[in-house]
């Protein structure tokens, strides 16, 4: 009941916003016609690129995954070969109640491999070792086929911790049948993901795959609100792309991998020492994003990357920051930062190599960002060099817009949305723009939300200032320059 009035009340204001904008104000204007132009062109664009990725998740789930599993699980049954489960895990400043729940899942999933399983996993404090141990011993499962291996390492960063783990893995020989599991300290794998991902990679050009993603945070917040509707947008983009046989992010929560390949020199080394070599910037080592490190590095070499929708992880996900707006701005920082410093080689290779769709997609990352910004910067100088009128026809029509995205995000994924759903919406899409525009030109920027690793020292050398200053130069002209853009079109 206390839903759906909040829905009711939501109409409400849309229909206040529509009734504060005097009849046929908006017409006698040019200059503010023109901006309600440009609002409906760039709506009709966004709405069809949406509109077509939600087709295309629909026909993926419905239609194409089934088809793609079934006949790779027969394949599987066919071959018989036996298909052992490596599980890289990484634990690092995790609370000791989410390890628990984390590993225990992990050795219920182990216990469940049908060919046995290695668990490989890094640990930085004594404290992680001994709990891990302890809830190894302790498991009620059966746990006589699976081999734990506890690398206790310095803590120099996540890219090292894989590095030494994937050669710890690499020294059992793995083959082109078995498969190795990454997964975060904090994120509880689904108790069949070996038999759900091993049939998978009957298919030889299959590199890796990922999964829906669930979360867990316990105090209801908008930071959890935020959190379950990136979920959802991801469950449907994620899907749309699955038809490409291209994702564009090998979640770092947890995906897997054809081991031989997770064990390739060469690959382990793209975790490495993956870095970017920036006309401005110049050698840009990446400390967070090994994600995208792994991702890119199978995109360039031809291999596909599937999604499978009917599959979980469960994430145990802690507010950052003291408010909602400080930690969703962190966690944007890190993670458009990583998608910023790689999309733009992955761009490079061009549609032919990974597919139109994909590469589109790519794309489309960089594009969408300027064209968010658009709508609001045009609505804001047309209030202030004419009339005010468009700001609650503007508050109205986004109103409506994002209630629409949410319905349709809510009947993919079967569930209903809260009302904070349509505002949280809008502001990851005008504050996500924004940060995607500001580390666009700061690439060299890098910090985890935990850690607090940085690539500078507490003081900036005289360089690294200068640096710094074109960066904000560059940021600064880029954004004058939209904004002349947008005077001009619209006439203002």
């Amino acid at each position: 009941m206390v839903r759906l009035l909040t829905h009711a009340a939501y109409f409400a204001i849309i229909f206040l916003m529509t009734s504060l904008v005097p009849k046929g104000a908006l017409g006698t204007i040019h200059a503010t016609t023109n901006t309600i132009f440009i609002l409906g062109f760039l709506g009709t664009w966004r709405y069809s690129w949406a509109a077509i990725n939600f087709t295309r998740a629909i026909l993926y789930v419905k239609v194409i995954y089934p088809r793609r599993k079934a006949r790779a699980f027969a394949r599987f049954a066919a071959r018989g070969a036996p298909c052992h489960a490596y599980f890289l895990v990484t634990t690092y400043m995790v609370e000791q109640s989410t390890t628990i729940d984390c590993y225990k899942a992990l050795f219920l999933a182990a216990s469940n491999a049908r060919d046995g399983a290695t668990i490989v996993a890094s640990v930085v404090h004594g404290s992680d070792e001994r709990l891990i141990r302890s809830i190894f011993d302790s498991s009620p499962h059966d746990l006589s086929r699976v081999k734990l291996v506890l690398d206790r390492i310095e803590s120099n960063g996540k890219r090292d911790a894989m590095a030494r783990t994937l050669r710890l893995i690499a020294a059992e020989c793995p083959t082109a049948r078995d498969i190795c599991v990454f997964v975060d300290g904090d994120t509880m794998v689904p108790a069949d993901i070996v038999a759900q991902a091993a049939p998978m990679f009957t298919n030889p050009k299959l590199g890796a795959l990922t999964t829906d993603e669930g979360i867990i945070i316990h105090k209801k917040n908008l930071f959890r609100d935020w959190f379950i509707l990136r979920f959802n947008q991801r469950q449907v983009m994620m899907s749309s792309m699955g038809i490409s046989s291209r994702v564009l992010t090998l979640t770092g929560r947890m995906s897997v991998f054809r081991a031989d390949l997770a064990t390739n020199p060469q690959f382990v080394n793209g975790i490495l020492y993956d870095y970017l070599d920036h006309w401005r910037l110049g050698h840009v080592k990446f400390l967070t994003g090994d994600d995208k490190s792994t991702w890119y590095w199978l995109l360039k070499n031809g291999y596909q990357m599937a999604y499978l929708p009917d599959v979980q992880s469960i994430s145990m996900e802690t507010q950052p920051r003291p408010t909602f707006y400080e930690s969703s701005k962190v966690l944007m920082t890190r993670w458009f930062g990583n998608m910023m410093r790689t999309n733009g080689r992955a761009i490079a290779l061009g549609p032919r190599d990974i597919g139109f769709f994909t590469w589109w997609s790519i794309l489309d990352q960089r594009i969408s960002m300027w064209t968010t910004m658009v709508g609001p910067m045009s609505v804001l100088l047309s209030a202030a060099f004419h009339s005010v009128s468009i700001i609650p026809f503007y508050i109205a029509w986004v109103m409506i817009t994002r209630y629409i995205f949410c319905v349709v995000i809510s009947l993919f994924r079967g569930t209903w949305f809260p009302i904070s759903h349509p505002f949280i919406l809008y502001f990851g899409q005008v504050a996500g723009a924004a940060v995607k525009i500001f580390v666009l030109f700061r690439l060299d920027k890098q910090k985890w939300t935990r850690q607090g690793e940085t690539n500078k020292g507490p003081k900036l050398s005289l360089m690294q200032r200068m640096a710094a200053f074109e960066s904000s130069v560059h940021h600064f002209l880029a954004l004058a320059w939209l904004m002349i853009a947008v005077i001009m079109v619209s006439k203002i």
